[in-house]
């Protein structure tokens, strides 16, 4: 990965599949039903689910409003313009940080769901998201620590520290891209169990 190529997919990808970990499902109760089945929680336990994608509705939007540094990125290094990729990428930084400060809410919320008495079906859904959003927040703090080293050691004339920082870049790219393999496995093993759900309550009915 070089400087100038650095931003073009990686920080979209994150902030999207980040946006969408816990698309919500049909699982609310009328009259003590749903998806997942009688629970006398379920209700309460959708209530935070629905809270914990209002935070990670707060992330897409961040990510919406930002998406343009990567080309403000691209443009300073292109000119080997270290203060400006510098300011650039602390702004990340910063985004970064307040985007998994509602992610950690969002996973605080997810289990505090699990706990409540819900049908173990839909309690194995929560944990397999769970597990999907923290390794995507474990991929973006690889993210934050790659444009933290952009800010804090990058130098164009400099040749030894910049083949440094573009080697960190890389193997911090190749951990975020095994990082986010397995949140999506989660993900897609969680959106197996409630089609399998469905498609045992459809059976019955």
């Amino acid at each position: 990965m070089t400087f100038e190529t650095y931003p073009k997919t990686w920080i979209i990808a994150v902030l999207i599949t980040f946006s969408v970990t816990l698309t919500a499902v049909s699982c609310k109760s009328s009259g003590g039903g749903g998806v997942f089945g009688p629970a006398d929680d379920t209700q309460e336990a959708v209530k935070l689910v629905d809270a914990a994608n209002e935070d990670l509705t707060k992330i897409k939007v961040l990510y919406d409003e930002n998406e343009g540094k990567r080309q403000e990125l691209k443009s300073a290094m292109e000119k080997n313009d270290a203060a400006t990729a510098k300011k650039i990428a602390d702004d990340v930084v910063y985004l970064i940080n307040d985007g998994a400060s509602s992610g950690n809410d969002a996973v605080d919320k997810i289990q505090k769901a699990q706990e409540m008495n819900i049908n173990d079906d839909y309690r194995e859904y929560l944990r397999l998201k769970e597990e999907s959003l923290k390794l995507q927040l474990e991929a973006f703090e690889q993210y934050r620590m790659a444009a933290r080293t952009l800010r804090d050691n990058y130098d164009p004339k400099n040749d030894v520290l910049r083949e440094k920082v573009k080697e960190e870049f890389k193997s911090r790219s190749d951990n975020y891209r095994t990082l986010m393999e397995k949140a999506r496995d989660y993900s897609s093993r969680a959106n197996e169990l409630y089609k399998a759900v469905l498609r045992k309550q459809t059976a019955a009915n």
